[in-house]
């Protein structure tokens, strides 16, 4: 494999205002991806959310035999993805589950057969139009695998009057010890390569960028071989190497880096002419078409100081939390996280099920799982210089524990903050600053009420 051309790869056209520079703890980017033993997984507790949008409803009932791909749960809203059993055997229950979040879904309760049979009714999904293409995201139940678990099928129903003109591959996989993409890249580089064309053939865009950090050496040397490939007569695909720099992966800032385009307040990437997809996300999308499988399991990065054998681990979705660090022999965590550091959500139950967009389990005990004490704010105007979307975090939350008012919240711009955890992280007074953006944003959308 030739080595691949600095001059032949392309520079961030901006840099992202603020961010921060993080210890990248990609302790298991080496690790070749294990899959957890279907024995160590008897039942699976699959939501009926996991993801932005409306919930779906349990289309199967208690007693229903289920096989692996049976869609169990489905909406008629269009911002809404449906949801498929990642084992064979019966429905045990449909029960309400609290979430991490707080929030009460209901869940599809069932005992695993063990015998791993997939539905008979699975068959290759052929793609030939943008509406064939927007359609089998759905019927993958494919969310967005980096985080935010927007209906890919929503992004991918591309309206006519707004025109997409790039393709923005995200490799950046920026929070610290997630390693799920990375190793995607290097264990499935000809699918993510397949990926790429279909979505940009299929969608008729002319103008792809794969943009990654450039603390990934392997997946920047595999990438550049797709971007360089004859295949691409017209050179269409080019690389993009990122400045590791958090939070250089967020949709938004990505896009600004990248192209240089700015995404205003409440509008999308397509207002923009972009369309970002995260590599694990497009690579699932090529498997569906292939194969008719949807998304029922997931690579995650399983690490922490609380870990004895971190891994990368491929999890069927509604496994439970705990089954995934008996496997990795985690010790008695005093913190276990959805998701990264940064902009992880915190378990309190370890009964807590492995969702579609989650990419890593973290555990920690110690110091490593203890926050700062609170201090009182020193005006050192550190949350505003790492904020990457230019907001002042603190004029936000003075204006919140002030009581202000929707309209002076909205008026500091809250709404665009994406609670990447910059503010709480750069804060030498330990404040938690997102978290209360958090709130004020909630006081928005609820129209004052606190």
């Amino acid at each position: 494999m030739p080595k691949y051309k600095s001059s032949e790869i392309l520079k961030p056209v901006k840099r992202i205002h603020g961010g921060i520079k993080l210890e990248h703890h990609k302790n298991t980017a080496d690790m070749f991806t294990e899959t957890l033993p279907e024995e160590n997984i008897p039942t699976v507790t699959i939501p009926m959310v996991q993801h932005i949008g409306a919930p779906c409803s349990p289309i199967v009932k208690k007693g229903d035999r289920v096989y692996v791909g049976t869609k169990i749960g489905d909406s008629d809203a269009f911002v809404s993805s449906p949801v498929h059993s990642s084992v064979s055997g019966t429905v045990s229950d449909i029960t309400t589950v609290t979430m991490a979040t707080g929030n009460k879904v209901q869940c599809v309760v069932i005992d695993n057969d063990l015998s791993n049979t997939p539905d008979p009714a699975i068959k290759p999904h052929p793609v030939k139009t943008a509406a064939d293409l927007a359609a089998a995201a759905r019927e993958c139940g494919l969310v967005g695998l980096g985080g935010a678990g927007f209906p890919a099928h929503v992004k991918l129903s591309i309206n006519p009057e707004k025109p997409i003109d790039t393709l923005i591959i995200n490799a950046a996989e920026c929070e610290p010890y997630i390693t799920s993409d990375y190793r995607e890249i290097i264990e499935n580089t000809q699918e993510v390569y397949e990926a790429i064309y279909l979505i940009k053939e299929t969608l008729g865009i002319h103008n792809c960028l794969i943009a990654v950090e450039d603390n990934k050496p392997t997946a920047i040397q595999l990438l550049y071989e797709m971007a360089a490939s004859p295949k691409d007569k017209n050179n269409e695909i080019r690389l993009v190497k990122l400045s590791s720099r958090y939070p250089q992966g967020a949709e938004k800032m990505i896009i600004y880096t990248t192209t240089g385009r700015i995404v205003k307040e409440g509008l999308l990437p397509a207002d923009v002419g972009c369309l970002v997809m995260n590599v694990t996300s497009a690579a699932s999308l090529y498997r569906f078409v292939k194969t008719g499988m949807p998304l029922i399991s997931k690579r995650i990065t399983v690490d922490g100081n609380a870990v004895k054998k971190p891994k990368n681990l491929i999890c069927k979705i509604g496994t439970p939390v705990s089954a995934i660090l008996d496997y990795c022999e985690a010790a008695a965590p005093d913190m276990v996280l959805y998701g990264g550091p940064m902009m992880g959500t915190a378990l309190s139950d370890l009964s807590s099920m492995l969702l579609k967009q989650n990419n890593a389990v973290l555990a920690f005990c110690g110091k490593q799982a203890s926050l700062p004490p609170i201090q009182n704010c020193i005006n050192c105007n550190r949350c505003f210089n790492a904020c990457p979307m230019r907001l002042n975090p603190k004029a936000i939350i003075d204006s919140y524990e002030s009581g202000a008012d929707a309209a002076t919240l909205s008026s500091h711009k809250t709404m665009l903050c994406m609670e990447c955890g910059c503010c709480s992280y750069i804060c030498p007074a330990g404040r938690p600053l997102t978290h209360t953006i958090r709130l004020a944003k909630g006081k928005i959308k609820q129209g004052g009420k606190q």
